[in-house]
């Protein structure tokens, strides 16, 4: 009896891992550095598992917008998604609190804050049921528009785009009495062309990789909100490799984010300087007009608070890392 299960041991202990392949959808086009670098990170998975791990990508947004890609990963058709954090807000909520209206003076505030919060945000993505591997910085993002706008008065006469799967930034919007038009991020293209929506806000590498600065003739020139991306993929399915292959695979995508998150700030500060030499016209906003919009700004935190879009605990910690901050900066010494 002994021999049978020594036997059985040896032939289990012979068989190889079984081969997983990762199915992971993003809206990023071919040809865009997150896709070059997410490639190049699933070839080096690929190569140091032996193949028993795989990634296969759906680029372009072919397999739809990012409710439509969290849908499909409910049921099992993919496994992950590179998503912008709102999309994930269901299953945590305070990824959100580095997109607070207004609140960043510099990269340098949000350099500070993120090196204290970062690592918070994918733990919560994880308890929420989604291994991520770091933070890679989307950028601060603009209001840019195809008329002027310089108040908040101005901006309430406009068809101001938001997200459609994004509550949080719909209660910002809100605090600034700004009625938004929903939209998936797949359609804001078409829906500049028609002049459905006439208003976005987005980073300057997303302008241009999305194409949508073909469509906007103006840019606020006061960074409004800060945005950052993660690869996400369905905690359950990645608990199915094994743990030596877990290892690999979050070195080498953490890695890949890594390097991602410093290339991004470099290419929208190059971004923004294109969309400058292109004919976008910079409208700088005058110190009354900035102070409306820092007012009503102010209230934001309270409101997403009040309808559990983000922690109290949460905004306390930021504000006071920012405070921090702000008194280094102040008193060096």
């Amino acid at each position: 009896m002994i021999r049978i299960i020594l036997m059985l041991l040896v032939v289990m202990l012979a068989v190889p891992a079984q081969a997983m392949r990762f199915k992971i959808a993003t809206l990023s086009p071919e040809g865009s550095i997150w896709m070059e670098k997410m490639r190049d990170g699933a070839e080096e998975l690929a190569r140091k598992t032996d193949n028993r791990v795989r990634i296969k990508y759906y680029p372009g947004g072919v397999m739809g917008d990012d409710k439509a890609v969290m849908r499909k990963i409910r049921i099992g058709q993919l496994q992950g998604g590179a998503f912008v954090g709102g999309s994930l807000s269901d299953y945590y909520r305070d990824n959100q609190i580095y997109s607070l209206p207004l609140f960043f003076r510099s990269f340098k505030e949000i350099d500070y804050a993120r090196e204290h919060l970062d690592k918070r945000i994918v733990d919560g993505f994880e308890t929420g049921g989604f291994v991520t591997f770091g933070i890679a910085e989307g950028g601060f993002a603009y209001v840019m528009s195809t008329v002027p706008i310089r108040t908040v008065e101005e901006m309430r006469q406009q068809k101001v785009w938001i997200p459609d799967n994004d509550s949080m930034i719909l209660e910002t919007v809100k605090a600034f009495e700004i009625t938004p038009i929903p939209l998936s991020i797949a359609d804001v293209r078409t829906g500049l062309q028609t002049g459905l929506i006439n208003t976005v806000t987005t980073p300057p590498i997303g302008a241009l990789a999305l194409q949508w600065h073909t469509q906007i003739k103006y840019l606020l020139d006061e960074p409004f909100l800060y945005i950052f991306g993660v690869l996400a993929v369905d905690r359950k399915a990645f608990l199915k490799i094994s743990p030596g292959d877990q290892k690999i695979f979050r070195e080498i995508m953490g890695r890949i984010f890594k390097a991602l998150d410093q290339r991004n700030r470099e290419d929208n500060i190059k971004a923004l300087e294109t969309l400058r030499k292109q004919g976008i016209e910079f409208v700088k906003p005058s110190a009354e007009a900035l102070k409306k919009w820092c007012q009503d700004a102010s209230e934001v935190p309270k409101r997403l608070v009040e309808t559990d879009r983000l922690s109290q605990e949460m905004v306390d910690t930021l504000e006071g890392l920012l405070k921090d901050f702000r008194t280094k900066e102040l008193n060096p010494n």
